[in-house]
């Protein structure tokens, strides 16, 4: 097995540190990609750090994924080497469980290959995109729109499916009103793409300093989550939450239309309460959504080629290790506008 550059976590919490990744062997239906760029997903962190889960370690997080092919395998048919690519959250799926068959792999009930911390059906361990080179199966390696800047891309293939996949499926658009909760990295992807389906978008959030790039992003207006429980009544088609902390859910319910639906993609580590009221007296709904399918993901970056549509990033050089801990420090702190991208030509 070949083996590539890549920054590694060889213990839950561990320092980054660069050492050599194995490579998966290039098969005839899968394409070997030279990575161009990274994002670092606040996903990683939780991963790295064990806080989800029981990780697989030594690791290589990274599945926000951008490159070039640069080889194919005999029967591959979608790429050819020098195109642009992407790779998501997961690399493989069974493909005969009812949701793969109805192309939505992200939801595989055998359990989807993910892009790192998991292992192949073969019982390899996957390793993510943190590294110069990988290679994955065509049938879920992304085309990439010319038009859209390479880097600022990178973090579509997890932040921007997981909020475009949610819009789009409760059919976000012109005549509705929609809250984002939240601007990160999720909440800032969602009202780019809420306004540019149409829809009149509103950022729900705790800090002012941020309501000029909720009005740049396309927000009609950046409401203190404060002051809006009882002003905002009756008043969302769609609340689309992106944070991960507690949340006070009876009040949010009551900000939703008759009908209206409140959609999670951010999660607490904590378990989350309502009183029945809340939905059976407006006819709303609690929801959730898990990133997106592959068809789906292409469909998103198609829509940010023709809208032109990117992450608003901080680019990170990966020449000292160390800068990869510092950007770990500041995605926990907040202090991030708004996704931190790695040059891979720095590993």
């Amino acid at each position: 097995m070949s083996k590539t550059h890549a920054l590694i976590v060889s213990a839950p919490g561990a320092a980054f540190e660069k050492a050599e990744m194995p490579v998966r062997e290039l098969t005839a239906d899968s394409v070997a990609i030279s990575i161009k760029y990274s994002g670092i997903c606040h996903s990683d962190i939780h991963q790295a750090r064990d806080e989800w889960f029981e990780g697989i370690f030594p690791m290589v997080p990274g599945h926000e994924i951008v490159g070039e092919v640069t080889a194919v395998g005999d029967a591959v048919t979608k790429f050819k080497v020098g195109d642009r690519v992407g790779v998501g959250t997961f690399v493989d799926s069974c493909g005969t469980c009812e949701p793969c068959k109805q192309g939505m792999e992200n939801y595989c009930r055998t359990g989807n290959v993910q892009t790192y911390n998991g292992r192949h059906y073969d019982g390899e361990e996957a390793y993510g995109g943190y590294a110069k080179d990988v290679v994955v199966k065509e049938t879920f390696v992304l085309r990439v729109p010319e038009n859209l800047d390479y880097a600022a891309t990178a973090p579509l293939l997890c932040a921007g499916v997981t909020v475009y996949s949610p819009l789009k499926h409760w059919k976000v658009g012109p005549g509705m009103k929609v809250g984002i909760m939240g601007l990160g990295g999720l909440g800032h992807m969602a009202v780019k793409f809420a306004a540019a389906m149409g829809a009149e978008t509103y950022v729900l959030g705790h800090s002012s300093s941020k309501a000029q790039d909720a009005k740049d992003f396309g927000a009609k207006d950046y409401l203190m989550t404060t002051e809006i429980f009882e002003t905002h009544k009756d008043f969302f088609d769609v609340i689309l939450n992106t944070t991960s902390t507690d949340l006070d859910l009876d009040s949010l319910l009551g900000m939703l239309k008759v009908g209206g639906t409140f959609v999670i993609v951010g999660i607490s580590p904590n378990k989350q309460e309502f009183h029945p009221f809340s939905v059976v007296t407006g006819l709303r709904s609690i929801a959730g959504a898990n990133t997106g399918s592959i068809s789906g993901t292409q469909e998103m970056l198609d829509f940010c080629g023709e809208h032109n549509i990117v992450s608003t990033i901080e680019m990170v050089d990966a020449s000292d290790p160390k800068t990869i801990d510092d950007a770990y420090a500041r995605v926990v702190d907040s202090d991030i506008r708004y996704r931190f991208v790695i040059d891979a030509s720095t590993i």
